[in-house]
């Protein structure tokens, strides 16, 4: 079984992310498990997600403790939440930053980097004091974890984004192309 957890701001689209990677992962034959965890219901509160994903059926029903992967669309989230407790030794971890990988220091984790930020607003994904960039952290979700693909991720978008569904899809493809890892 691989488990990813995201971390994100209400209104960012975590949980979205999440559903749209389950979906993908659906779409590509394998049992998928998604699902929230609220703290503060408000729009900017921090939210995760988390999502299941294996070749057998998932019978757990609980949080996700000891992910494989870890999404942050926001990393002003380190400051306040510890967004690698649990994660595996040789993990994946993928923010959303400018930075170079090499910059953040997770011991044991292998870092990726992409300016989802920049490709939302860019691609009008929300506003640009607002983007949305969701769909852009699956596209370097996608580079960086490997085990779902990009043509997946797209039929995914399409068939569950609530607007902007080419603008999402070249948001994702861009993403992927930009992600960096160390």
């Amino acid at each position: 079984m691989y488990e990813v957890r995201f971390h994100g701001r209400g209104g960012q689209g975590a949980v979205t992310a999440a559903n749209i990677l389950a979906a993908a992962a659906f779409i590509e034959g394998k049992k998928v498990q998604a699902f929230p965890m609220f703290g503060v219901e408000r729009r900017g509160a921090p939210v995760m997600a988390f999502l299941r994903l294996d070749e057998k059926p998932i019978v757990t029903r609980t949080q996700v403790y000891t992910p494989d992967a870890v999404v942050v669309l926001d990393t002003t989230l380190i400051q306040v939440v510890n967004i690698t407790v649990g994660l595996k030794d040789g993990g994946v971890l993928v923010l959303n930053s400018t930075k170079h990988p090499s910059e953040f220091k997770y011991r044991g984790a292998r870092v990726f980097t992409v300016d989802a930020t920049g490709i939302a607003v860019a691609n009008r994904l929300g506003t640009a004091t607002n983007p949305i960039v969701n769909t852009a952290i699956l596209g370097a979700y996608s580079r960086a974890a490997g085990n779902i693909g990009m043509s997946a991720i797209e039929r995914a978008i399409r068939e569950n984004a609530p607007i902007k569904t080419e603008e999402n899809v070249r948001a994702a493809r861009e993403a992927y192309e930009k992600t960096r890892g160390v």
